[in-house]
């Protein structure tokens, strides 16, 4: 049985983004938020304190950021450009250039390297180290068989998800080809990927209102755990209305995950027990990204329109953040049957 929604959708931020947000993520070492936007902005909240701390304009809207650490962080944009931000002294630069917009930029804490995904088709690795410019810090550009859409990490792995529902796993310390090139399980577009955080493996969300489970281990055992699952959608009339999956997030210490979607529900899964554990109250509009901060105990919701429905009258874009309870995010132990006396 699913626990009662909760009624309320977290304290609102103030001073959220004039446009669509693109994504946000919490720091691994405080409560800082860092929040992109089709406003050109990339702003840094202090979470707790409701307090904006930063605020970075660009040539054009901002697809997606990541922190580097507490001091400094990475943009993508519209623009072709990653750029650096140092929010201690409100100071960017351009770190390299694409030949299209660019949609995904991560960190890596392992190797040290910024990795961004480009609707020109290609991946690159960027030294942050080196001096301000492409000749400096690039250090590789791979060919991706279609536009990258979601990028994400797990210690050395590195999981691309392209156009064409096409998938490629790399070892970050030999990109030189991909580890393995699968295809997604699921049938329509890929809106997300995010890696499990033990690493075995990444969950994919789709338009058509689904998750898929994967595992990196090839073997016959390893392949038999996946599975795929629908959600984020209703049934109205006898038709049932299927609703895009924007946003992933795992728990950084249950390894549980949220979804978003574009109906406007956050709900929270147990993927190892295929359960679902939680859903939180409705919010005013899609779930455009969710992040968990380092210790779990906060999530961030980007209630902000994704336009999956054409250029109509919507709510304003919206940061909230919530405290979040175990009773939502915890497993819940399998209760075994009582042996026959």
């Amino acid at each position: 049985m699913t626990a009662p929604p909760q009624v309320t959708t977290g304290r609102e931020l103030s001073s959220p983004p004039a446009d669509g947000i693109t994504n946000l993520r919490f720091s691994t070492h405080s409560d800082h938020l860092l929040v992109s936007s089709w406003d050109k902005s990339v702003r840094l909240y202090d979470a707790s304190a409701n307090a904006v701390r930063g605020e970075f304009m660009h040539g054009g809207a901002v697809l997606d950021c990541c922190f580097h650490d507490d001091s400094s962080g990475f943009s993508a944009g519209a623009d072709n450009t990653v750029r650096r931000l140092v929010f201690n002294y409100g100071r960017e630069d351009i770190l390299g250039r694409h030949d299209a917009p660019v949609r995904c930029v991560e960190y890596s804490s392992a190797t040290g390297q910024v990795i961004t995904g480009s609707w020109d088709k290609t991946l690159k690795c960027w030294d942050p180290r080196g001096a301000s410019g492409q000749d400096r810090t690039l250090l590789g550009t791979y060919t991706q068989p279609e536009r990258v859409y979601s990028l994400s990490l797990v210690g050395n792995r590195l999981v691309v998800a392209t156009a064409g529902r096409h998938v490629n796993v790399y070892d970050l310390r030999n990109m030189s080809q991909p580890e393995q090139r699968r295809e997604s399980s699921l049938k329509y577009q890929t809106r997300c990927v995010r890696c499990y955080p033990n690493g075995t493996g990444y969950a994919l969300s789709s338009v058509e209102g689904r998750v898929a489970m994967e595992f990196f281990d090839l073997s016959e055992a390893g392949q038999s755990k996946k599975y795929a699952f629908k959600c984020h959608r209703k049934s109205e009339a006898g038709r049932d209305i299927v609703y895009p999956v924007n946003s992933i997030a795992f728990h950084p210490i249950y390894g549980t995950f949220a979804t978003g979607g574009c109906d406007g529900y956050v709900n929270v899964w147990d993927g190892n027990n295929k359960k679902r554990l939680y859903q939180y109250s409705k919010y005013p509009t899609s779930i455009a990204a969710l992040s968990f901060s380092r210790d779990g105990k906060l999530l961030a919701v980007a209630s902000s329109y994704t336009y999956e429905e054409g250029d109509k009258p919507h709510e304003p874009d919206a940061i909230f953040v919530r405290s979040v309870n175990e009773v939502e995010i915890k497993p819940k132990p399998k209760v075994l049957p009582n042996p026959s006396t």
